[in-house]
């Protein structure tokens, strides 16, 4: 990338995006121009496209690092290098589509009941309470918790959005009795080694996972499951569609029609063609 690397990553900060998302798309530039070990301002449209074909041939890479890929290098050509040229046309693949496994109410409720650690109690409650992201829940500060007005008060997640959920009376039971217990200072879950820092998205997995290792409960639990089972909870028991949407902070209803498919009033009240057929009227018996 040379000389490019840091004019796209102005051009990047310019913008407002992440730093999460300017770190994934310099390494996805820097990976594409390396393939080619030539300079990114000699490359052409035919060099992107046989580039996907190496990744989706040779490196089989998953549709989120083809995609990834893809969004860097048409901000680049785009944006940073101002290229005349049809970038739109370069496609993504295509997201499958793949229904969550939502674990019921007893089994959440089994994870809580055998996290021993109260701050780590404390932490998987919120995560299902309020339908956090890991990375919303682990960035929460004490002065979020409004108990006034019964919200938290959820700032710059996902989009740069700032967005309010319900506070569960028992979670702030919950959160009351860590808080005497820990006294945290500035982050709600401050991290183990110092406590000026929040936990990392990554000890959340640990937590999880050593909670359904403690609780025996079969299947693959992550802390993202704890988000879905919200929604798809909160569906099961008559809440609104836009109201979950706007719980969950999804920018479109389509993120969140998903749990249509996943939420079990959905499927149960909805019958069978088979079952709405006319009983049969002196149909001849069966034979082998």
């Amino acid at each position: 990338m040379g000389q490019f690397h840091d004019r796209m990553d102005a051009d990047m900060e310019i913008r407002g995006l992440a730093l999460n998302t300017r770190k994934a798309y310099l390494l996805a530039m820097r990976k594409f121009v390396r393939h080619f070990m030539r300079p990114p301002d000699r490359l052409t449209l035919e060099d992107i496209r046989q580039y996907q074909l190496y990744l989706t041939r040779e490196r089989k890479v998953s549709w989120s690092v083809f995609n990834i890929a893809v969004a860097a290098i048409k901000f680049f050509y785009r944006v940073t290098l101002r290229k005349d040229w049809k970038i739109d046309e370069v496609p993504y693949q295509r997201k499958p589509r793949v229904l969550p496994e939502i674990p019921s109410a007893e089994k959440v409720r089994a994870l809580f009941d055998s996290t021993r650690n109260l701050k780590h109690r404390a932490l998987l409650m919120t995560l299902y309470a309020a339908g956090l992201r890991a990375s919303e829940a682990v960035h929460l500060q004490v002065s979020d918790i409004d108990s006034q007005r019964m919200v938290i008060r959820i700032e710059q997640a996902k989009g740069r959005k700032d967005r309010y959920v319900m506070l569960s009376p028992k979670l702030l039971e919950v959160l009351r009795e860590y808080w005497r217990a820990k006294r945290p200072g500035t982050w709600l879950f401050p991290s183990s080694q110092t406590s000026d820092r929040p936990l990392s998205p990554d000890a959340v997995g640990s937590i999880v996972e050593k909670a359904q290792k403690a609780a025996g409960v079969p299947g693959r639990i992550y802390p993202h499951l704890l988000r879905h089972a919200f929604a798809t909870h909160l569906l099961e028991h008559g809440a609104n569609l836009r109201v979950i949407q706007k719980l969950l902070g999804h920018r479109s209803l389509r993120s969140t029609e998903i749990y249509t498919h996943v939420a079990k009033n959905y499927l149960e009240k909805t019958p069978s063609p088979l079952d709405l057929l006319p009983d049969p009227k002196n149909a001849p018996p069966v034979t082998d």
